[in-house]
């Protein structure tokens, strides 16, 4: 039970942190500028989660060759769903319900990639879930902020788009808990492998949407490759501040170490 609350807390933080970066965007001036700032800053913590996180977790505790087939998967379930919601958008003669169709879907499937890694990573253990989550926080307050003024610039009401922004949370928290009762009793190779195919799925993620979008919303400069530096080193310092604390707690790290001992054999098996 206590591990169910954890992850029901855990997972609703990255819906909040879209809606407090939605709150900025709809209650103080936006420009196309600060668009592409937030956007790559947005993509640098995304790259740090898969880079510090979720890939040193799987190398340590999977044959690599089962890491790059769970990679490639995720990828490619990404490029998938983002195939399908082209084929089924409405056509442009309907006017503004194209680009509202198109932005909701999209950070919908986000946030059901936050839910996913989460709940894999309470699986694991809960000192690797607190990081991701906040990680995913960190990530999702400037793509909240990129939502709301997207929605903006395409003439939507205000009533609608909080109401968009306080549904996006149960997202998160619907694939965090499914992701949760699959693999809290599965293999340890089954649980590592879902966090490479989360890695997969952020990273085409990052590189095809969040970067794709801060181009088109204003040409990059110096300032925006600092911001996406920023972001990665923001969140490597904020995991290595996290798992600290964690450590010094001393609870949650002995459930990950002993989860890492039990999976050696799959690394072993390479």
């Amino acid at each position: 039970m206590n591990n169910l609350w954890l992850i029901t807390g855990l997972a609703l933080l990255p819906g909040l942190g879209n809606f407090a970066g939605a709150m900025v965007a709809e209650f103080v001036r936006t420009s196309p500028r600060l668009l592409n700032l937030a956007l790559h800053a947005s993509s640098g913590i995304v790259i740090g989660v898969v880079a510090i996180e979720l890939i040193p977790e799987a190398l340590d505790n999977l044959a690599g060759w089962w890491i790059a087939v769970a990679f490639a998967a995720g990828g490619a379930a990404y490029i998938g769903t983002e195939t399908l919601i082209v084929k089924i958008k409405p056509s442009r003669e309907s006017g503004g319900s194209t680009e509202m169709w198109m932005i909701y879907v999209a950070v919908a499937v986000d946030l059901s990639g936050d839910g996913l890694m989460i709940g894999s990573g309470t699986a694991v253990g809960a000192s690797l879930a607190v990081v991701l989550a906040a990680g995913q926080v960190l990530a999702d307050f400037p793509e909240g902020y990129s939502v709301v003024a997207n929605l903006k610039q395409n003439g939507v009401s205000r009533k609608r788009r909080i109401a968009v922004s306080l549904s996006f949370p149960l997202y998160c928290l619907g694939t965090a808990l499914l992701a949760w009762f699959l693999l809290r009793s599965a293999p340890d190779a089954a649980k590592y492998a879902a966090l490479s195919f989360v890695a997969g799925l952020l990273s085409v993620a990052a590189v095809e949407d969040m970067l794709v979008e801060a181009h088109e919303a204003a040409s990059d400069n110096r300032l925006s490759a600092l911001a996406f530096v920023g972001g990665f080193v923001l969140f490597t310092l904020v995991s290595a501040g996290l798992e600290t604390v964690m450590a010094s707690g001393g609870g949650s790290t002995g459930e990950k170490s002993s989860g890492i001992e039990q999976s050696g054999t799959y690394a072993n098996a390479s």
